[in-house]
């Protein structure tokens, strides 16, 4: 009896532990059915994300290249209506001229009628007055030469003045052709906006918890490191440039702003700012802290549309985040040139832009030089 009660027992022992072997191996399975769709999601929401940051990249091109053009149509309008000014003025000087011609004029014919009409060949023949027949002449001689001048330099005015009013007219044709074209242009920047608000919104649909904008952070903030150790080693024998050495506190800022994060402050999680980033309205001109040349104009995931500078020495700027970009790779520049126009590329809610100094590849605070 108790052999076979103990029999039973181990029976049931083992049946109940295969029973929780089995439920073990089912809750392991849903685990591991629940891992991998958490993977394919997280796969999913990569790619979604991926795509959406190359249609990202386009949106910023778009509005770039019609930034750049409304850029250099206003520089166009403002070149015209510089011109049309002088042309006005210019036709006001001649149509002075002209009047005071016109009265010099108007004086000598009745200085001419006054005297009357002389009849030359009796003057040369009466011999009995023949010093002042001389004199006569000669005066008349002279009357009529200074009549021809006056008469050739009026000309000349008419000519000018009608040349300056063509002139206006194909330059107020010229204007109102640009006017229209800076429309155009407007339209086609409000329109390529709001495919970028648009792009925006869906990758921000997309949320990601702290890790995930870390982990984003880190890969940008270390492909823009390798861009940079790049740029450097390709560059470094710069010859020409004088390096940032003895101008500290002695540098405009790229662009009038408040600083809205400091060097060193709190990024995300224990990322810190390498630069800062400056509030600014959009279009407004970025311009470079000192003379250098272009290394890098293009664009960087998490930056936007980037340029960098070589100031010679080991000594780098960086402006990103920008609307346009205003300089090519290669071009030399003077200090305080305009290189780019403030914009809010790279995905950023607001327009301001973002500005680094580095030295030897490591970035270092942009209030030891700028003041």
């Amino acid at each position: 009896m108790t052999a076979i009660f103990q029999g039973a027992l181990a029976l049931l022992i083992c049946l109940t532990s295969l029973s929780v072997a089995f439920a073990a191996d089912k809750e392991l399975s849903k685990v591991k059915d629940e891992i991998a769709k958490q993977k394919s999601a997280i796969v999913q929401v990569s790619k979604k994300r991926q795509a959406l940051n190359r249609q990202l990249k386009k949106d910023d091109f778009a509005i770039a290249k019609v930034a750049k053009g409304i850029n250099r149509t206003t520089k166009a309008l403002n070149l015209v209506q510089t011109k049309l000014s002088e042309l006005q003025q210019e036709q006001i000087t001649l149509t002075k001229q002209k009047q005071q011609q016109e009265e010099a004029l108007a004086f000598q014919l009745r200085t001419a009628y006054t005297a009357g009409n002389h009849d030359y060949l009796k003057m040369l023949l009466n011999q009995e007055q023949s010093s002042t027949v001389q004199r006569s002449v000669t005066y008349y001689q002279y009357l009529n030469e200074s009549r021809i001048k006056e008469i050739e330099q009026f000309q000349k005015t008419i000519a000018r003045l009608k040349a300056v009013e063509l002139e206006q007219e194909a330059k107020a044709a010229e204007l109102e052709a640009l006017k229209a074209e800076q429309e155009k242009q407007k339209v086609a920047l409000q329109s390529n906006k709001a495919k970028r608000k648009e792009t925006l919104k869906a990758l921000r649909s997309e949320l990601l918890s702290s890790q995930q904008k870390l982990t984003k952070l880190e890969q940008e903030e270390a492909a823009l490191m390798a861009e940079l150790e790049r740029l450097a080693r390709q560059n470094a024998l710069t010859a020409n440039l004088n390096g940032l050495s003895k101008l500290k506190r002695k540098l405009k800022w790229p662009v009038k702003g408040r600083i809205k994060h400091s060097f060193g402050t709190r990024k995300q999680g224990y990322l810190r700012w390498k630069g800062v980033l400056m509030s600014a309205p959009v279009g407004q001109q970025v311009n470079s802290v000192y003379a250098g040349k272009v290394l890098f104009a293009d664009w960087l995931k998490g930056y936007g549309l980037v340029i960098v500078v070589d100031h010679g020495k080991g000594y780098m700027s960086l402006y990103g985040h920008n609307q346009a970009l205003l300089k090519n790779v290669g071009d030399t520049l003077e200090q305080g040139e305009p290189i780019a126009l403030v914009g809010q590329s790279g995905g950023q809610e607001n327009s301001g832009l973002y500005f680094e100094i580095r030295h030897g590849g490591k970035a270092v605070n942009p209030k030891i030089w700028c003041k």
